[in-house]
């Protein structure tokens, strides 16, 4: 009988420490308030192409071929799209981006909401395009750019980089509109690797909604975005040159009218997770993986980066599995299913609040081009109350733009705030808390960098995803998160 107790004893012990514990997480960590201050806008990280640019035409000799299968990896820079404002101030900055931040949430929810429109069960009609469409996301789509070389030979210019965009576009001479950017205009009549698109290519049938130019039988192109802004012209394919290594044949919109879009660069290059966009045309080059380091750009000179490639994956990566939008292709979804605070999985944010449909409605996307995350409202209060409760020795400030939970942290060496961890199935993210309690003035307030929305859509933004390589392993239909990734 003795016996019997005592093994019983044991296996309950053995079930109880073998349970997944989150009361194992920490509780608090550490923030360096006089570390980190509003981001001003500070020089792209680019040399001149004149002065040993990597990206230089003087190496074009030695460039590396893409129209074969092999597979190889290129590492960009990126940098924030505000190094292309100047006279700007740190707080004018900050208030744009805040701008661009609302119209893209708004944007991305009315995209991820509509049912798409499809035109391969009809030709592009003649002269105009065949019905309108949103294919993009709002003004200043996109927060990081890099530069690389469109054409033969290869012009250099400013292209911002867009997960939740599929086509690549830039402006094209001759403009009947164009925006202001860094760069000369791209005028494809010199380059001698562009080629327009026939209206018959199935290309051209696998844009939301195509055109054609009926003298020509050429492709058109149009995105609009929310705001109103739109770019239009001929779709084509043109050589990219990143580095020393050119990809032929991307099918690239060459925007003769843009209106309403970025001020200083040149266009876009789509990463989305459609077919269109430069993963998805380019899967036999680079492997279909790609991946991103966003440093914080309060506390670091160091540049942001992208890898093309198998390079790209982090072998220290925690991956969640993709999940597939029948209705909606470009974005990346995952499974949010909780969210602990203080080490404590808060109750009220529950995996069902995050559940995509068999519809394709709700869900959660990682995008790079958000700033600020939003969860669905009734997880976002849940979340927010819990961490201030745990944050309650914290002097409050008032509220600012759409943070609701704000400190004053002037004078203060250090202090102790709550942890945060994304549980995504398959991969804990603990965010380090300079991701999620930033600077929002020069006067030592500081706010949860989390907002609510009324969308049944949950966006992981970009200062979430500050100092992790996020790993976009599309062959393996997985998206990774890699701690301290810019090195």
């Amino acid at each position: 009988m003795v016996g019997r107790r005592k093994a019983f004893l044991f296996t309950l012990c053995f079930l109880f420490v073998s349970l997944p514990s989150f009361s194992s997480l920490p509780a608090f960590q550490t923030l360096v308030p006089n570390s980190h201050s509003l981001p001003s806008a500070s020089p792209v990280s680019f040399q001149p192409e004149s002065e040993s640019d990597p990206n230089s035409e003087s190496l074009l000799g030695s460039e590396s071929e893409s129209g074969s299968d092999s597979e190889s990896s290129v590492t960009l820079n990126l940098d924030h799209i505000d190094a292309l404002s100047t006279n700007r101030t740190p707080q004018e900055l900050f208030s744009f981006r805040l701008q661009r931040d609302s119209r893209r949430v708004k944007s991305i929810a009315t995209l991820a909401a509509q049912i798409p429109r499809r035109n391969a069960t009809h030709a592009p009609r003649s002269g105009a395009f065949s019905s309108s469409v949103v294919s993009g996301l709002s003004q200043g789509s996109g927060e990081y750019f890099t530069r690389l070389g469109v054409g033969t030979p290869a012009k250099y210019v400013y292209m911002v980089l867009d997960t939740g965009s599929d086509i690549v576009w830039l402006q094209c001479a001759p403009c009947r509109k164009c925006y202001s950017q860094s760069d000369p205009i791209f005028d494809p009549r010199k380059s001698r690797t562009y080629s327009t698109i026939p209206c018959s290519s199935p290309l051209c049938r696998r844009l939301d909604s195509a055109g054609c130019n009926t003298r020509r039988r050429t492709c058109l192109y149009q995105v609009s975005y929310g705001d109103g802004s739109f770019t239009v012209g001929d779709f084509s394919t043109e050589t990219l040159t990143f580095r020393r290594n050119r990809v032929k044949g991307v099918a690239v919109g060459c925007g003769h009218d843009n209106e309403g879009l970025f001020v200083g660069a040149a266009g876009l290059l789509g990463l989305g997770k459609g077919r269109l966009s430069f993963p998805g045309q380019t899967g036999h080059r680079f492997n279909q993986k790609f991946s991103y380091c966003l440093v914080d750009r309060s506390a670091s000179s160091k540049p942001s980066s992208v890898v093309f490639g198998n390079a790209a994956v982090s072998r220290t990566a925690k991956f969640t599995p993709l999940l597939s939008n029948p209705k909606l292709d470009t974005f990346y979804y995952v499974e949010l299913l909780g969210i602990s605070v203080g080490g404590t999985r808060v109750p009220g944010v529950a995996a069902s609040l995050f559940k995509l449909d068999q519809i394709g409605n709700g869900g959660v996307i990682i995008d790079s081009g958000t700033s600020v995350t939003r969860l669905i409202r009734p997880a976002y209060i849940a979340m927010r109350d819990a961490f201030r409760v745990g944050a309650k020795t914290l002097k409050r400030a008032p509220d600012f733009s759409l943070f609701d939970t704000c400190f004053d942290l002037s004078n203060m060496n250090e202090v102790k705030v709550p942890t945060v961890v994304l549980h995504f199935r398959g991969a804990d993210v603990s965010l380090p808390a300079t991701n999620y309690l930033i600077p929002v003035d020069t006067n030592g307030k500081f706010c949860f960098a989390f907002a609510g929305t009324m969308s049944g859509l949950s966006i992981i933004g970009n200062i979430q995803q500050q100092g992790f390589r996020v790993v976009y392993d599309l062959a393996g239909s997985r998206v990774g998160f890699a701690p301290r990734g810019c090195a």
